[in-house]
């Protein structure tokens, strides 16, 4: 049986290998910072920091409630909630060094300030027709809102969009 070291040897050999011959998948996302960064490269459209930010407000404030998942990675890998493939499909570019870099300021406490207690966004090319929606904010190609009782919407569509809110 080969010693421990060996084991790893031909394990960290066998993997460049494949990545090298194309044979292999990227692993899926283990920390709290790659999956943070996949819900902020692929659902702001890799569009802007500030819809990164806001992004990453919106996985946070779902950490924090009681209504979803108490971990970054378990809220966005569930289902139909973010978009499809974001725990499986490939980051590329400068846009991936964004997200990641992006991940890491909302992980250690930056959020958009105009997301509050907002839970949810969608595309902001999206019209909703439902009358629970408080809209907070419009960026990076989305809209994000509250639900409330109705009563007590008191924006009900989509503000302009805004950039350059959170720098950079």
């Amino acid at each position: 049986m080969p010693h421990s070291n060996t084991k790893q040897l031909i394990a960290a050999v066998s993997i460049g290998l494949a990545v090298l011959t194309g044979c292999s998948k990227s692993p899926p996302p283990t920390t709290e910072v790659d999956c943070m960064a996949r819900a902020m490269y692929f659902e702001s459209n890799r569009s802007s920091r500030d819809g990164m930010i806001a992004v990453g407000s919106i996985v946070m404030n779902r950490v924090q409630s009681d209504a979803f998942p108490d971990t970054v990675c378990g809220v966005v890998s569930q289902k139909n909630q973010f978009a499809p493939g974001v725990m499986t499909r490939e980051m590329e570019g400068r846009s991936a060094l964004l997200a990641k870099v992006t991940a890491l300021s909302v992980l250690e406490g930056e959020r958009h300030p105009s997301t509050a207690n907002a839970h949810f966004f969608h595309a902001a090319s999206y019209q909703a027709f439902y009358d629970n929606m408080h809209y907070v904010l419009t960026t990076g190609g989305n809209a994000f809102y509250e639900k409330r009782r109705p009563e007590h919407v008191t924006t009900p569509a989509p503000p302009p969009p805004t950039e350059g809110v959170t720098g950079e």
